[in-house]
């Protein structure tokens, strides 16, 4: 998301950034490229109207800092009140009331409530330790109880049955007490996808909204609508006490208006993002590390957390423990190495989150490659006997074959992916014993599959953007 309305921006605040000292006239070209920026992005028009006149406002003839240049301090100035128009800070979700905390969730049709639903179910599970109940309220979409249950199932959530043929508001009540005899702290309520304009449906989630009396009801809405998005969000808030925002899909939306809208023309939180498929891929909102993204400055914040949650720290312990001692890097290891930076979205996510690197162009659709070929070294590599993963030397002709036909891939994959692994176990040996291999290890190596196009050393090893530490895990 924001990947538009970064290239603009950045393209903009780089031409002031060298000015020596800041005019009106400066000033307002700069304002009149942000103006276009923001619109293109689909940011709503008196949004954009008010953000430029504060930032005007607060550009000319403001005392610039001893440690910032003029064209500096407009970056600053911009940045701060991209904060502010997304609301300053996380607003966290409000769980503190007796048991069970009701969570309400509302949303147009299609906008992937019942997916939500099941990623904060397990995001409250695992990150929160919470004892999580779900119910569905749906009784109108075939297969949406079903599909919750899936849900549940698979994250290991307490599921509380419900039939299309009962009514919305006796599931609820029905959930309540099954939530508070079962001691559970969260129960989150699905409930039908409707339209704003359907004014029976309207009727209908206020009276289930009364029944449920939730501590957080969430507004759920798909950030590609635009500015559709913040037209219904408003028209839910009017209907319900909404206490905040999921933007959901948010990877597949490069303007990111919406989430630039929501807040100051409902004057409700963003509480979460929604991000491709898998059960995992929600992430609190956080304005000021989106503003950072969206002005090129990374965010090493939320790849620091995401490398806490999802990075297995005993294999990557065992690994500085085995090569401290003179062992061997083999391809168990590299493979462990490419699962790992997978389990973080890949090579495109973490660049996204590394200052300078979020529009960094590579030629030929080199990101795609590089993920194509890591998920074929894996692949690769599982067709492997677990005594040519450890001596990789065995691996010659025949070998080459059958590794090939066993993984889908051809010989010259192979060569690749072996070309690849020596590399890096040649970085391995050349940290080892050296007191770096810990940082190291922490920064996952280097980044295979991208046939060098990094600076040397890859992204995690010395010379890199690590700063020879690293990616911080």
């Amino acid at each position: 998301m924001f990947e538009q309305l970064g290239d603009r921006l950045q393209g903009t605040l780089k031409k002031i950034r060298g000015q020596a000292r800041l005019t009106e006239e400066n000033i307002s070209d700069a304002m009149r490229e942000v103006r276009i920026a923001l619109l293109e992005a689909d940011v709503s028009l008196p949004v954009v109207k008010s953000f430029v006149k504060r930032v005007k406002d607060k550009a000319v003839g403001t005392d610039v800092s001893k440690s910032l240049n003029p064209g500096q301090m407009v970056v600053k100035i911009v940045q701060d009140e991209l904060v502010q128009l997304m609301g300053a800070a996380n607003d966290a979700l409000n769980l503190a009331q007796t048991p069970p905390a009701v969570i309400l969730v509302a949303g147009l049709q299609g906008a992937g409530k019942t997916t939500t639903v099941g990623k904060l179910a397990n995001r409250l599970k695992q990150q929160e330790g919470k004892k999580v109940m779900v119910v569905s309220a749906d009784v109108y979409r075939p297969a949406a109880i079903q599909q919750l249950k899936t849900l549940a199932e698979s994250i290991d959530v307490t599921w509380c049955p419900s039939e299309s043929d009962q009514n919305p508001i006796t599931i609820v009540e029905n959930a309540k007490k099954a939530a508070k005899n079962g001691v559970f702290d969260v129960l989150i309520v699905d409930t039908a996808g409707r339209l704003h304009v359907d004014q029976e449906l309207m009727q209908e989630i206020k009276l289930v909204h009364k029944a449920a009396n939730p501590v957080e009801t969430l507004f759920v809405v798909d950030s590609m609508t635009g500015q559709d998005a913040v037209v219904s969000a408003k028209a839910f808030d009017d209907a319900l006490p909404l206490t905040g925002v999921i933007l959901t899909k948010t990877d597949g939306d490069a303007r990111g208006g919406a989430a630039l809208s929501i807040r100051e023309v409902t004057g409700k939180p963003i509480k979460f993002l929604g991000i491709g498929e898998k059960i995992d891929g929600i992430e609190a909102f956080h304005p000021d590390r989106v503003a950072s993204r969206i002005l090129g400055m990374g965010d090493v914040m939320t790849l620091i957390e995401e490398a806490e949650q999802k990075v297995d720290k005993e294999k990557a312990e065992k690994l500085v423990k085995k090569l401290k001692k003179g062992k061997g890097f083999d391809l168990e290891d590299y493979r462990d190495q490419v699962t790992q930076m997978n389990n973080l979205g890949g090579i495109e996510s973490m660049m996204d989150k590394l200052p300078g690197m979020g529009n960094m162009k590579l030629p030929n659709n080199a990101m795609t490659s590089a993920m194509g070929d890591m998920n074929k070294s894996v692949a690769i590599i599982n067709s492997m006997t677990a005594k040519e993963r450890r001596f990789p030397n065995l691996i010659q002709g025949s070998r080459k074959k059958r590794i090939a036909a066993g993984s889908g891939t051809t010989i010259q994959d192979v060569n690749k992916t072996l070309k690849q692994f020596t590399q890096m176990q040649k970085m391995m040996k050349k940290m080892g014993g050296k007191g770096k291999m810990a940082k190291m290890m922490r920064g996952m190596g280097g980044m295979p599959g991208m046939g060098g196009k990094f600076p040397p050393g890859g992204m995690g090893g010395p010379g890199g953007m690590g700063g020879g530490g690293g990616l911080p895990f």
